[in-house]
């Protein structure tokens, strides 16, 4: 790690169509090889039929589903006296964003519909209803904090 100063964090400005940082991140992390208009266009989609599935307006249930899918809590390795230990610790805010963000776009790429912005679809109505694969992973991201409970003592 470097001893260097600390990255500054940049600013994401707000996508034209909902004027909102959130949309732009997820864009951000749906692009693959430069193609951003192509992520776009998938993500707005998307959120149509979110929207239509859910019966709810889709950048609503975009946002309950994120919301659904933060992890308030993570392990994280230390070693201590020659020995590693799962720490429980808080998430960022940041952190829990972009957590959620990558777990709903890797278990949406996961699932077996026929293209891409079905699949995102479907991920974002059931992580709203509290179901689906971004809700396992939480789920078990908080099991296996609550299991190591014991070791918080050894936080940073």
């Amino acid at each position: 790690m470097s001893r260097r100063r600390n990255a500054e964090k940049r600013e994401v400005t707000a996508d034209p169509k909902f004027n909102s940082t959130l949309v732009t991140q997820f864009i951000n992390s749906v692009t693959r090889s430069g193609k951003k208009r192509l992520a776009e266009n998938i993500f707005y989609s998307a959120v149509d039929m979110a929207g239509q599935r859910a019966g709810q307006d889709g950048l609503t249930v975009f946002k309950k589903a994120v919301d659904n899918v933060k992890p308030v809590l993570e392990v994280k390795s230390r070693r201590i006296g020659g020995a590693n230990y799962q720490v429980p610790i808080e998430v960022s805010p940041e952190r829990r964003t972009s957590l959620a963000i990558r777990w709903l776009i890797n278990y949406a790429r996961e699932r077996t519909e026929k293209n891409m912005a079905e699949k995102l679809a479907n991920e974002f109505v059931s992580a709203f209803k509290n179901e689906g694969g971004a809700i396992r992973k939480k789920i078990d991201t908080h099991k296996m904090a609550e299991a190591n409970k014991a070791f918080a003592h050894f936080r940073y």
